[in-house]
């Protein structure tokens, strides 16, 4: 009774029953399918750690190297009360990538001001600085004299023989690590130049970067 019950299970054949045939190829499917999932976990949880910390975003920093007067001529109209200034600044700046992968920065302005007023320019092309290097960046920034007609405060500063100037660039871009990331960084820096001497004699300079 026992070997009948025993050569029950199987086919006339000899062979093992259709049934369970399918059951060992759902189980192998239901192994490879756990792999790879535990495989895709672990791949995650690797770029999400290196994301984290050795390719973690930081802030790309600009430093203000000096500044420079290249020319300063100031005239005067005693019957108007106005000042005809003509002033050519030389920025050097650097701009350090501390990041293990590439920062683009879009296109800007380098702006002079006056008391809050802005009194030229010039342009900063779009670019790339590579992974951990710094590029030097040389602005030359000169004062557009239409914009300080209407400035009564300009006569009594330099007939003081002070003139107190303020320079201001900002660089706006994306870090992509796993994702982009956009970053900001910018600095401003004060200046005040001797118009007796015709020279520069105090620089302060501020920085600040946003992630």
């Amino acid at each position: 009774m026992d070997m009948e019950s025993r050569q029950g299970n199987k086919s006339p054949s000899g062979m093992t029953h259709p049934n369970h045939r399918s059951s060992s190829k759902k189980k192998r499917a239901r192994n490879c399918c756990l792999i790879c999932l535990a495989v895709l976990i672990l791949v995650g949880l690797l770029f999400l750690i290196l994301g984290l910390t050795v390719f973690k975003a930081k802030k790309p920093v600009i430093t203000v190297n000096s500044v420079v007067l290249r020319d300063l001529g100031v005239s005067f109209d005693i019957t108007k009360l106005q000042v005809h200034l003509n002033v050519t600044l030389q920025a050097d700046l650097s701009v350090r990538n501390p990041n293990r992968v590439g920062f683009k920065y879009d296109s800007t302005s380098a702006t002079l001001q006056y008391k809050g007023q802005v009194i030229g320019d010039a342009p900063v092309p779009a670019g790339k600085i590579g992974s951990r290097e710094t590029r030097p960046m040389n602005i030359t920034l000169t004062v557009m004299a239409d914009r300080l007609f209407s400035n009564s405060g300009l006569y009594s500063d330099v007939m003081s023989g002070g003139l107190p100037l303020t320079t201001y660039v900002k660089l706006s871009g994306v870090v992509r690590v796993l994702f982009k990331i956009h970053v900001k960084s910018s600095t401003t820096c004060d200046l005040y130049i001797d118009v007796l001497n015709r020279k520069l004699v105090n620089q302060t300079c501020h920085y600040k970067t946003n992630l």
